[in-house]
């Protein structure tokens, strides 16, 4: 295996992300990890490193590169559940995205891919945890020839209100498209799931959207409070399985 952190330049900066992939027969198909609110943190590198290792190249960007590395690269979950100011902070951070400017930082990344001899040149994949669901959906729209396999696990912000709301635009996705939900999740309540499936079959999107039963919102990840070992081992069994299906030649 192979591991090492890379800049690419954006509108906005320089962005810092964490790549790995098998050292031996490449190049292998690209997926890109969009993080989920705490940010860029060992347990999300092992996630990188998990899907690396079954033959991808995997690249994980830092997406509050914008504040700054002396900032909170990542925040400590076990502080934001005690603490108001932290929390405050990172939603502060959290809340200086946008779907616009995800999908910009997603052109430098698509390049980098094209341009390295450790990505093959076929599709690419994605998966968003968290506040990355909205954004796995933006980018799948904005770069469809791309982006073949895209996961969103507990994603938020993937049907809003709002003029930028990322399903207004998923008649433009060509890739199939997955969205798993926790069972009990205050930020994707029940009528907002009940609606989902009507939504993206009338814009014409290839999406399958599964609830995991007893479940709460970050039951993937190893290191919260709320993880579901079960539906976390179904989760990558999804994944890995869309990216095996759409992935490979």
């Amino acid at each position: 295996m192979r591991e090492y952190e890379i800049e690419l330049g954006t509108d906005d900066g320089n962005m810092d992300c964490f790549v790995c992939h098998p050292d031996e027969g490449g190049p292998h198909p690209a997926v890109i990890l969009y993080m989920d609110a705490p940010g860029i943190r060992e347990e999300l590198r092992d996630m990188a490193r998990r899907i690396a290792t079954v033959g991808y190249f995997a690249m994980l960007p830092n997406m509050y590169y914008r504040t700054g590395r002396e900032s909170h690269y990542g925040f400590d979950l076990s502080r934001i559940r005690v603490d108001d100011g932290e929390q405050k902070k990172m939603f502060g951070v959290m809340n200086s995205l946008s779907n616009a400017r995800v999908v910009a930082d997603t052109g430098p990344m698509l390049t980098h891919i094209r341009s390295t001899e450790a990505a093959s040149a076929g599709a690419v994949g994605c998966v968003g945890y968290c506040m990355s669901g909205q954004y796995v959906v933006s980018v799948a729209a904005a770069f469809p020839d791309d982006f073949a396999a895209i996961a969103s696990f507990y994603g938020v912000g993937i049907i809003t209100e709002r003029d930028d709301s990322p399903h207004l635009k998923a008649e433009r996705i060509k890739g199939e498209l997955y969205l798993g939900f926790a069972s009990d999740d205050p930020y994707v309540p029940q009528d907002l799931l009940d609606r989902m499936p009507g939504i993206f079959k009338a814009a014409g999107a290839n999406a399958r959207i599964e609830v995991y039963p007893g479940t709460e919102h970050g039951f993937a990840f190893p290191q919260r409070p709320v993880y579901n070992k079960l539906a976390g081992e179904r989760h990558w069994q999804r994944m890995l399985a869309l990216f095996d299906r759409r992935l490979h030649d």
